[in-house]
């Protein structure tokens, strides 16, 4: 995109255009306006429905001039659409195409499917595969419940690592300290169940390591017990299965056979995944 697609002169152009070759030293310049396009999609990818141009701009702090050429040039290309009005805007379906070719072009993904299908049978209870990106996972696949009672869940939903059995299940993969770097002191509250303070959740932490697994008490979702493993085909992990069953339904013995079937998931994912 050039600087005359979003109204920006000066700066931007030298950011563009003054970039040092290759093995120069320094990392070459962020592209301003690149750069506010992915701000501004996962500003929409973050907050579904329409928004009104001066909520845009509130949001995100852009020249409002700016903002309005790089909105109308993204809904001509797809990326953006608007209501009839032209007055509001909100994510496009070529955002859809792109996170959707990303699913499909994931070796984990692929390779999981028959260990995800054979969980959902041993379970009867959603699944998910999730990857941790940041301070979030985010899941890749999910298996709906057999029952009537059951989450509802999609693949591209985004989570706080803190409080999802699949997060808590990659942090452990992490050390002590590199957790603390990674998270605040203070952790933002889902439920009333979820764990806000960084050090408690650091001790929790040690236990998911001893026992091998993460549970998720209602700290995400009101009546709604998740359990996680990571899959360990790289050190720290980045991809977890869960397992989440209402609390109505769950019962000592049902909770462990979901264990038992989350451990064999992971050991055939383990093998499965092992040269990824």
């Amino acid at each position: 995109m050039t600087t005359a697609e979003t109204g920006e002169k000066g700066s931007a152009g030298g950011a563009e255009e003054g970039a040092g070759p290759e093995g120069a030293g320094a990392p070459p310049a962020p592209v301003k306006s690149a750069v506010r396009t992915v701000v501004l999609l996962e500003h929409f990818a973050a907050r579904p429905g329409l928004h009104s141009l001066a909520d845009i701009q509130h949001d995100l702090s852009l020249p409002k001039s700016s903002l309005y050429m790089l909105l109308r040039t993204l809904v001509n290309l797809g990326w953006v659409e608007t209501d009839a009005t032209g007055t509001r805007y909100g994510i496009g379906v070529r955002a859809l195409l792109v996170g959707s070719s990303y699913i499909d072009g994931d070796e984990v993904v692929a390779a999981a499917r028959p260990t995800l299908d054979r969980l959902s049978d041993d379970t009867t209870e959603t699944i998910h595969l999730a990857r941790m990106d940041g301070t979030s996972v985010v899941y890749l696949a999910t298996r709906q419940s057999q029952h009537y009672l059951r989450p509802f869940t999609r693949v591209g939903r985004r989570l706080p690592v803190h409080s999802t059995a699949l997060g808590k299940a990659l942090l452990a993969t992490h050390t002590d300290e590199e957790v603390r770097r990674l998270l605040p002191r203070r952790l933002e509250a889902v439920t009333q169940h979820t764990v806000t303070d960084r050090e408690q959740l650091v001790e929790e932490l040690a236990l998911v390591r001893e026992q091998g697994y993460a549970v998720d008490r209602e700290e995400n979702t009101l009546g709604l017990r998740c359990f996680g493993v990571a899959v360990p085909y790289r050190t720290p992990a980045r991809d977890a299965v869960s397992c989440s069953v209402p609390v109505a339904r769950l019962t000592p013995g049902h909770e462990q056979v979901i264990k038992a079937a989350l451990f064999e998931a992971r050991d055939r994912l383990s093998v499965v995944t092992r040269r990824m």
